[in-house]
Formats: C-alpha cells, structure tokens, sequence
C-alpha cells in the first residue's frame, strides 16, 4: 500500500504510546488521521498537532465505537486503515493466599472478564467494524483494500506470573489474527499481529531507574526497552508490504520472559 494523503487510517488509543508514535509516523508520509482513545485532552491535542480527528472512544461499548467510526469516516473518510493500541494489563495470580488472613482467594472473575473485554474482545469489534467499511472500497493498483495491524504481546507466548487474563487476552488476539485474515483475504483486506516485548511507555516511565536498568540488561540485543518508533517502524512495513498478511512478529531483541 502506497502511504500518501489519499489513505485514512484509525489507531486506537492512540493518544499516548505505541498509538501516538504510530500516528505520527502515518501522518508523516501524509495519511490522514484519526484517534480512538479515553484520554481526551491528549488525542485533541494530538489530532490538531496531525490535522486529524478525535473521538473519544470506549472500544468495550459497541455504541461507542460505533459513534467514534462515524465521527473519523465523516472527517476524512473511509480508513483503510486499522491499527489497534488500545489495551491494558493486570497482575492477578489465579490462586493466592491472603497476606494478611492467609485465606485462600482467586483472580476475581470480573477483573479477567474486563481485560478480555478490553483487549480481546474490543480489539475484534474494531476489527469487524473496520473491516466492514474496508468492503465498499475499491482496491488499489497491488489488489489491497485495507491493512489491520494489532497489538499482541510476546506475554502470548510466554506469560509470567500473575498474567493469566492479560496472556490470555493477547493470547486470543495472537490466535485470531490467521483467520481474521483468512476471513478478508478475497476482499483484499490483511491482518497481522505485533507481539511487543518489554517496551518504554508512560507506565515504564513511572518506575525506578534502576527497574528500568535491569529490565533492559535482561534483553539479548539490543539490550535497551523497546520504543513506541521502534513499534511504528514495523506497523509502517505491516501496512506497505502487501504480501505480509496473517502474520504474528515479536517486537523483543529476542527476549523470553521468565516465570516472574
């Protein structure tokens, strides 16, 4: 796909993170751009940075991601478009004892429940509702309508203690990406998957220095975090090669987690 100002793309939570660096580096090649996100003042003031459009957007709740299509596509139109960010985590052992009673007590349901709905579930309902649109596109000059890009994670592969709905939900993302493609593949339409490793967002940024430090020396090469450009750079290539389609590609410098 050939990135110029005649493509629309949609990142989802994209205010902040992998999202912003990969709307950015969209925007650059001059896409045009929208942003689904709950933090409103940071994708207002990212969307007028790019030229691009805000919605504020709860991808667990259909009306809302239905409103937030409808708000972009009135904007700058059908997206061809999709790259998935928004998502979340928690640390939740499925069976514990209570440090303090020492009472048995399991991972609450509905906290696994909500990060399945965040991000599995809500990534899947972006995906369909895009790719929905991506229909009443023509194809373009290579036969592709559109480009998903989502974001798994490597804890997929090799989640660690306390990640059973988060590994779980990333999981499912990883699962659904090959038939998600195979799916769109006679419209044109791919899918692929990041499985990031141990990256530097606004959450690492909140930690010690020397986490930081020791997290980063427990990567083979380069040992650094990994970076929201370092995420853009491979969304950029997952969008412009069209002949890589149901694909799941660890973003880690060849990390594998340990049990904690």
């Amino acid at each position: 796909m050939k990135l110029d100002s005649s493509i629309s793309a949609i990142i989802t939570g994209g205010a902040s993170g992998l999202g912003a660096a990969t709307a950015r580096a969209l925007a650059k090649q001059g896409v045009k751009i929208g942003i689904f996100d709950l933090q409103e003042d940071k994708g207002e003031a990212l969307a007028k940075e790019l030229g691009g459009v805000f919605a504020k957007v709860n991808v667990t709740d259909e009306a809302s991601v239905d409103a937030g299509f409808e708000k972009v596509r009135a904007a700058i139109g059908q997206e061809r478009i999709l790259v998935n960010c928004a998502g979340t985590g928690n640390a939740v052992k499925t069976a514990s004892r209570n440090k303090e009673t020492g009472k048995p007590e399991h991972f609450p349901l509905d906290k696994f429940n909500l990060i399945i709905q965040i991000n599995l579930v809500g990534t899947f309902r972006c995906i369909a509702k895009s790719a929905a649109g991506m229909l009443t596109l023509d194809p373009l000059a290579d036969g592709d309508r559109g480009a998903i890009v989502n974001t798994g994670s490597v804890a997929a592969q090799d989640g660690q203690i306390g990640q059973a709905a988060y590994s779980a939900s990333k999981g499912g993302v990883y699962a659904m990406t090959l038939p998600v493609a195979r799916d769109l593949a006679q419209e044109g339409i791919r899918c692929n998957t990041i499985l990031p490793g141990i990256m530097w967002t606004p959450m690492m940024a909140g930690m010690d220095q020397k986490i930081q430090d020791a997290l980063a020396a427990a990567i083979p090469f380069p040992s650094r975090l990994g970076t929201p450009a370092d995420y853009a750079s491979l969304v950029m290539e997952l969008v412009r090669n069209v002949y890589i389609n149901g694909e799941c590609i660890r973003l880690d410098g060849a990390i594998r987690l340990a049990p904690r």
